[in-house]
């Protein structure tokens, strides 16, 4: 998707501050941090949405939970907790169209 900001982030098009980067997986900081660490979790594969997600991207979604527990290792927040959250739709307060999860922690 060429007009889909992680899309250029994952073509390395756009840069950003990268946690951990797999062959499916991209995570890097979020450019208006909710948190004192926020870090988005974006599969390399465009799914717009949970809405959209089908079976065949079964693997890449339970990816994407391991690559938040890398990050939060990267991060240092394993064992003190974070929050995993993904927004869904525009009601479900997503904002770019591309499935992510968002990463928070304290």
């Amino acid at each position: 998707m060429l007009d889909c900001i992680f899309c250029q982030i994952i073509a390395e098009k756009i840069s950003a501050e990268t946690v951990l980067n797999t062959n499916d997986i991209i995570a890097f900081k979020d450019i208006k941090p909710k948190a004192r660490v926020h870090i988005l979790l974006v599969p390399k594969i465009h799914i717009t949405s949970v809405q959209t997600a089908e079976s065949r991207d079964q693997a890449i979604l339970g990816k994407l939970i391991l690559a938040a527990k890398k990050a939060a290792v990267k991060m240092g927040v394993l064992e003190t907790g974070f929050k995993l959250l993904i927004n869904c739709g525009k009601q479900g307060g997503q904002e770019v169209d591309h499935l992510h999860i968002h990463l928070l922690a304290n």
